[in-house]
């Protein structure tokens, strides 16, 4: 940038610099353009309009005269700097312009410098920030929104991977670095960039050059940012490439739609961008509009057409009318001062005391940046980030020689077929289901939609790898005498590729020496770094593998188990007391004397079955309990309590006798297995030995995620291994993927899976990160799935892969832990039925005892429980006829003390009678 500040101060010297007098009467407005092009000749007649209507209202500025200053820049940055710099000269309030981003970044500063606002509705560079350079202002959306939807149109589309072509400057490579956060937001990518010399610098040859570089990509979806003549030259190279085919899809920013609208198209142009999709910025419907456009004719002499940036152009010069106006009303004034910059160097080679500061720029700028007006393009009126509001664009398609709208892009809500207008009165929804387009004429004349895709390298066959394996050869192996591969897997992949709707050549290339089966983490990697397009095999689905390569859609489940040796049980005379553990025995006993006792303290009271002599008590109440056990007890229960603790209890039964008789029914009629290892616990608490599969991920999993030591894991190639090393106690158990410890199980059946699965997987290809082909693919396996061809497929290679003697290990015995919530249930209905009974018995013989004489209240402690205690064990009758009784000779013996006491007063009187001995 000192460059740039020594080559400004250098042209002041050569011009010099001579003072202006100040005319009030005129307000002064330079533009900086290059009038050659389409948007310099229109922003030229739109300017010239808008300084025209300005002055032809004597109100608006108070007298004063609106003067507009163009300079041509002709494509060159140093005319734009001497332009700037004769601006300066003629006491210039603001610069309409530059055209170009690349110059706006270098007058910026000149701007910042000398406080003159800089207005620019074509330099759209995203980078342009308002915090490095506030005295420039965009006056049109810039191209993060443009980038924003082409990124939502990708992913409208369903496409991944874009190609970028633009033009190798600030504008350009800015935009599409911005487009390629976007697409990111997305879960899409920038897979090539293809940089053009800046325009209009690019040769033909250079286009060539670069085209064939994208012709041999994967992607098929191209965005070209670049200016009118680079892009007309490549969509010409395109065409003489037969890159504007069917399977191409095109998609230009606002450029192309600017050319559409402004200048008539020749057949030859015509017909290389058919089917092209572009933007162009939208600008709502207005009586305004439809005024201007219609003298459009008339002001540009039929010379040029009028596109959006003319009306942008029209707007930008009444945004400044509008500032000014205000900065009068406000009681500014125009007046410059020296620059301190310039007066810091007087006196040397450099007579920089030329630069002034105009005096009113802060005030000036804070006017239009808070502007409300509308406009030709609609509300004049900028945000918090200082873009103009509610930026939109119409989706455009290239058909013939003209166009058809599809529908438009708002920052509002995307995607639609409805006017933005329409939708800021709804609530925004960018859902998307909400987002919608017409129906597309592709390139090539076809509205299908392309895929967006193909192999690269113009067809190049895909180098498949696929594990050269020397056991399991069900899953894949090669033929003896040819060059073949078949198996399991190969099949699945097959049958999954016929199924894609477009052709794709392979061939497949083994990996692995032959003599062990090779390392599928090494496969994988192959395919990460490119050198197999893909791999295909028994290739399991695992974390570390999923961050290098993307899966299919896995084929198969798999999982590690473990194999271990077992041994047959044979039935013995008391193989009746195996389905349950001595435990639950144990407390089934226990409940079945608890249950008897509890009934019969809850009958014995009221119910003649339960009473008699004490030895017969005992005998009924062990009868009545075990008898439950098959539902034949004889004693009828007569009280509520009874019965329902009964109930309960009989439920119990009926579980516990149907999973014994299950349980039975299966030790007897199944071969029973058994073995010291139960699964991967036993092995992780002991230091036993553990075999493994070469190649496989068990290794990793059992020394990484189970903190096996490795000194504990022997490596095993194939089955026969396998059985060689449990059976001489080389390894205690082996660990394995599901699949080929069924395979391995079927010939030999002293071994068996014990405990569970203990890891969740399953087998798929595997493709590069972001691989289309991998999606499709998935689609495919699913389908295979879905018509039942997967389930043939793996009936073909290993539905008759199981085990001759239909072993299987020893079920557990039914435990404590699967019947102890029934026991808790019936302990506790015995509990309360106890406590409700006892508190029944003790108010009773409270209110019996409180009825007694009230020399017994002073009775003993031992006495009155003895006495409760045979209140309870009588019969409820006896009870209360004992009650009565004892009330009746209790009254009785009142009675006779009372007359034994009358009698003996009475004898005292005869006694004591005169004449009496």
């Amino acid at each position: 940038m000192n460059l740039v500040w020594l080559v400004l101060l250098l042209i002041l010297c050569i011009r010099g610099y001579t003072e202006g007098v100040l005319n009030p009467e005129v307000v002064n407005i330079g533009a900086i353009f290059t009038f050659g092009t389409i948007n310099g000749k229109v922003a030229k007649i739109a300017m010239k309009a808008a300084e025209q209507d300005v002055n032809s209202d004597p109100s608006i500025l108070g007298g004063r005269k609106l003067a507009i200053t163009l300079h041509d820049s002709n494509y060159s940055g140093f005319l734009s700097i001497v332009g700037a710099l004769q601006f300066m000269e003629s006491d210039t309030v603001a610069i309409i312009g530059p055209q170009s981003a690349v110059m706006a970044h270098v007058l910026s500063h000149l701007a910042n410098e000398l406080h003159v606002p800089l207005l620019s509705f074509t330099a759209l560079d995203p980078t342009l920030s308002p915090l490095q350079f506030p005295y420039f202002i965009q006056t049109a959306p810039n191209d993060l929104f443009q980038m924003t939807a082409i990124a939502d149109m990708v992913s409208y589309f369903e496409w991944r991977e874009v190609i970028a072509v633009y033009s190798d400057d600030d504008q350009s490579r800015n935009g599409i670095t911005t487009l390629s956060d976007k697409l990111a937001e997305r879960r899409c990518k920038i897979s090539y960039k293809a940089a053009l010399p800046p325009d209009p610098k690019a040769t033909r040859d250079q286009v060539l050059n670069e085209l064939v570089k994208v012709q041999m990509m994967e992607s098929r979806v191209i965005v070209l940012h670049t200016l009118s003549k680079t892009g007309l030259l490549v969509f010409d190279v395109a065409k003489y490439l037969g890159m504007m085919e069917s399977g191409y899809v095109w998609i230009a920013s606002t450029w192309l739609s600017i050319i559409l609208d402004s200048t008539p198209l020749s057949s030859k142009t015509a017909n290389s961008i058919q089917g092209v999709l572009t933007l162009r910025p939208h600008t709502p419907d207005s009586k305004k509009k439809r005024e201007f456009s219609s003298r459009w004719n008339q002001l540009s002499n039929g010379t040029i057409g009028l596109n959006p940036y003319g009306l942008y152009a029209y707007d930008t010069v009444w945004m400044i009318t509008y500032a000014v106006k205000t900065f009068f009303d406000q009681g500014g004034t125009i007046s410059f001062s020296n620059s301190t910059s310039g007066t810091a160097l007087v006196g040397g080679e450099l007579n920089l005391g030329a630069l002034s500061i105009f005096d009113g720029g802060q005030q000036l700028l804070k006017n239009i940046l808070q502007i409300n007006r509308t406009g030709l393009t609609g509300p004049l009126r900028f945000g918090p980030d200082r873009s103009p509001v509610h930026p939109a664009y119409e989706v455009i398609n290239v058909v013939g020689t003209g166009f058809m709208q599809l529908g438009y892009w708002s920052s509002y809500s995307g995607l639609s077929v409805a006017s933005p207008e329409t939708l800021y009165a709804k609530p925004p929804n960018r859902s998307r289901s909400n987002q919608q387009l017409l129906d597309v004429l592709w390139p090539g004349q076809i509205t299908k939609k392309p895929r967006g895709w193909v192999f690269p390298n113009n067809g190049r066959q895909l180098r498949i790898g696929v594990p050269n394996r020397v056991s399991y050869r069900d899953f894949v192996s090669k033929g003896k005498d040819t060059d073949d591969l078949h198996g399991y897997c190969i099949d699945v992949f097959i049958a999954a590729i016929a199924l894609l709707p477009y052709a794709v050549p392979y061939k497949f290339v083994l990996f692995g020496d032959g003599l062990e089966n090779p390392n599928y983490n090494q496969l994988v990697y192959k395919v990460a770094s490119n050198d197999f397009d893909a791999a295909v095999g028994d290739i399991a689905i695992v974390t570390n593998r999923t961050k290098a390569v993307d899966f299919t859609q896995p084929y198969i489940e798999s999982g590690l188990v473990v194999v271990a040796p077992v041994k047959k049980l044979n039935s013995s005379a008391w193989a009746f007391l195996k389905p349950f553990s001595p435990l639950m025995w144990g407390i089934t006993a226990s409940f079945f004397l608890i249950v008897g006792a509890v009934v019969w303290i809850l009958e014995h009271r009221i119910n003649d079955d339960f009473r008699g002599p004490p030895k017969k008590q005992i005998v009924t109440m062990l009868w009545f309990s075990f008898s439950t056990l098959f539902f034949s007890h004889r004693e009828n229960t007569v009280s509520a309590l009874g019965r329902t603790v009964l109930i309960i209890w009989l439920f119990v039964v009926l579980i516990i006798n149907s999973s014994y008789t299950a349980s039975l029914t299966s030790i007897l009629t199944v071969q029973q297995l058994s073995s010291s290892i139960k699964g991967i616990e036993t092995l992780i608490t002991s230091n036993d030995r553990i075999g493994f599969q070469v190649g496989s991920f068990a290794e990793n999993y059992l020394s990484d995620e189970l903190d096996i030591p490795k000194s504990r894991l022997i490596p095993l190639g194939s089955p026969e291994e396998y059985a060689t090393a449990l059976e001489n106690g080389t390894v205690t158990a082996v660990v394995d993927e599901r699949p080929y410890i069924e395979v391995f199980l079927a010939s030999h059946c002293k071994f068996s899976i014990v405990g569970q699965q203990f890891t969740r997987s399953g087998w798929g290809f595997a493709f590069p990160r972001d691989s289309s082909i991998a999606v499709d693919m998935s689609t495919a396996i699913l389908t295979l799935s879905e018509n039942g061809d997967l389930q043939r497929i793996h009936d073909k290679w290993l539905k008759n892969k199981v085990c001759s003697d239909n072993s299987k290990l020893e079920s557990d015995q039914l435990q404590l832990q699967s019947f102890w919530g029934l026991f808790v249930i019936c302990g506790i209905a015995c509990f309360l039925a106890l406590l409700v009974y006892f508190c029944m018995m003790v108010r009773q013989f409270s209110k019996q005892f409180s009825e007694e004489s009230p020399s017994s209240h002073g009775s003993s402690r031992a006495a009155r429980l003895q006495t409760f205690l045979s209140f309870v064990d009588d019969k409820a009758e006896v009870s209360k006829a004992k009650s009565k009784r004892k009330r009746g000779d209790m009254s009785l013996d009142s009675n006779g003390r009372e007359d034994e006491s009358r009698n003996g007063s009475r004898r005292s009187k005869q006694t004591d009678l005169p004449g009496e001995i």
